[in-house]
């Protein structure tokens, strides 16, 4: 009996991070990658919360770098990987848009970049618009028919999991602060 609890449990488990991941996936379909450098224009200043000055100090802002690093070269030797920064199985998580179909990458996204705005907020082809933004913050359209995605603890656990080879215990609502960037004063 609870050996069937655990089972269906896990199941429950697995389904909602792959429908959550599917959201994405297919928000990915439809909308295009635009890169960090296309946020930063209108997500620098204290009016629009800063944002892209707060994720430059994150790791996600180095996630791809870090695979260069010395202890990302002796994981990546112990599994049998030649090279951290071309392995899909680090990319998968260290980059933004890995394995869309590459017609929806706009010209300024980069792996550089490593994990960015669209990673957690999706693609923002059609949402990059100062008209569109004001009118999401004015709920004049809803987010999700444009692409944006408001994260939440499954959108990071596609990434913060036991399958990380530097997996660490994942506490959303402490890890969320230390990335949080606030509302823009102009959208409340």
């Amino acid at each position: 009996m609870r050996s069937a609890k655990l089972f269906w449990t896990l199941m429950f488990s697995v389904l909602f991070v792959a429908s959550a991941f599917s959201q994405e996936k297919k928000a990915a379909e439809e909308f295009g990658y635009v890169g960090v450098k296309t946020c930063k224009m209108c997500h620098m200043s204290t009016k629009s919360g800063k944002a892209y000055k707060i994720w430059q100090k994150t790791k996600h802002a180095q996630a791809y770098t870090v695979l260069a690093s010395d202890e990302a070269k002796a994981i990546a030797k112990k599994k049998g990987i030649k090279d951290p920064q071309k392995a899909d199985e680090c990319l998968a998580c260290h980059v933004t848009g890995f394995g869309v179909d590459a017609k929806l990458k706009g010209p300024k996204l980069t792996l550089e970049e490593g994990i960015s705005c669209e990673a957690c907020h999706g693609p923002g082809s059609a949402y990059k618009s100062k008209k569109v933004m004001k009118e999401l913050y004015e709920d004049k359209i809803e987010s999700k028919t444009v692409g944006l995605v408001l994260p939440t603890k499954e959108t990071c656990v596609q990434c913060h999991n036991k399958k990380s080879p530097t997996f660490k215990e994942f506490d959303f609502e402490k890890q969320a602060k230390e990335i949080a960037h606030p509302i823009p004063k102009a959208a409340k």
